[in-house]
């Protein structure tokens, strides 16, 4: 953390952030391999993974829609005027690739059509596939999670230092960076943070505003993630910590380890975390409160305008568990297949093969 300086309500945002925290280091060493990403929508596929049984019955169609080339909130829209209902009334959990191949669920309000209606109806880049009855409206985050599968073409590099990274990422998981993306086309999301917390000046729009701050949040989180690695303690729970319970937004504070805890932390039952900024207290101590209020200080415009726009503070695991990742080779090509939970990126487990180029690419962050 030597490095760091304080930035300054002068100094532009974009001129600290470019060297590191947007495409930061990846945990399991440099890059073993180079491939073509995402030639091909087909080469990027995502289905999502519910976590629940639909109801069958209820005054919503609960949808599953494949979607080649198409915007998740465009889709939503032409659901809407097939039933003519207002598009605020469709619901998703999660926003999708659009340079993808992509299976999710909406929810639309569907008194009088059967299941049967919706299988079949289409658009430009969309299809629906399957259909059930529901009781409620599908909310923002009601998934758990992606199955993904991505087709790695031109794959060049050691064979042996590519099936030794591959085994690492299945034993020891990934790093759980916020995606390039989340930072907006041309880094807009952060310019516009750098506009509003550090320069002063008002962002009026609703959404924008919500863009520019998870973009600052996600900032401070890399930067955090990024010296837990250096450290080498990004996958181990410290004292002082607080853990997160895999596939829950539960956290508890680690006062002392034992080996139950560690065991628990090697199983990916937990997961130490890092801070999405807000206001009040960090509420981790020792070492970690030191580190990140380190980084907090660092980037004290942004932590200081995410207090001030009502943010809590919250926590968000460090790892993630790349879940039944397997592997196919075939000619020159290579098929991942693996599942996430909501909120990671495909392209973070990515990038410990090919590097943190591939930032450049990839899905949503909602996953």
């Amino acid at each position: 953390m030597a490095g760091l300086k304080p930035a300054t309500t002068q100094q532009s945002l974009l001129l600290v952030f470019m060297n590191s925290h947007i495409s930061p280091i990846t945990a399991h060493g440099a890059p073993v391999i180079s491939a073509r990403f995402k030639v091909e929508p087909e080469d990027f596929v995502v289905r999502e993974w519910l976590g629940f049984e639909p109801d069958g019955a209820g005054d919503f169609m609960l949808l599953t829609v494949r979607k080649r080339g198409a915007n998740t909130l465009w889709v939503a829209k032409q659901l809407a005027r097939f039933v003519n209902a207002d598009p605020r009334d469709v619901g998703f959990a999660g926003l999708k690739d659009r340079q993808a191949v992509t299976e999710q669920a909406y929810t639309v309000p569907s008194k009088n059509l059967n299941p049967n209606e919706w299988i079949g109806f289409s658009g430009e880049g969309f299809e629906v596939i399957g259909a059930t009855r529901q009781r409620r409206k599908l909310r923002r985050g009601a998934h758990k999670g992606n199955d993904f599968e991505i087709v790695l073409r031109d794959v060049q590099g050691d064979e042996q230092a590519l099936l030794q990274r591959l085994q690492k990422v299945k034993d020891l998981g990934a790093p759980n960076y916020f995606g390039a993306q989340r930072f907006g086309h041309d880094r807009h999301n952060l310019v516009m943070a750098d506009e509003w917390l550090v320069q002063g000046r008002e962002i009026r729009d609703r959404v924008q505003r919500g863009f520019a701050l998870s973009a600052a949040r996600s900032l401070i989180f890399n930067a955090v993630l990024q010296a837990r690695i250096e450290q080498g303690t990004w996958n181990q729970l410290l004292p002082g910590d607080l853990a997160n319970l895999n596939g829950s937004n539960s956290v508890f504070a680690v006062t002392e380890l034992d080996e139950v805890l560690r065991q628990r932390c090697t199983d990916f039952d937990v997961h130490p975390t890092g801070p999405l900024w807000g206001a009040g207290a960090l509420q981790v101590t020792g070492a970690t409160a030191e580190l990140e209020t380190h980084i907090g200080q660092h980037y004290a415009a942004l932590t200081a305008g995410l207090a001030g726009a009502g943010l809590e503070q919250e926590r968000r695991a460090l790892r993630v568990w790349v879940r039944d990742l397997s592997w196919v080779r075939a000619d020159s090509n290579l098929t991942l297949r693996f599942r996430l939970q909501r909120g990671a990126f495909a392209t973070a487990v990515i990038a410990e093969l090919l590097g943190t180029a591939v930032n450049e690419f990839g899905e949503n962050e909602d996953g």
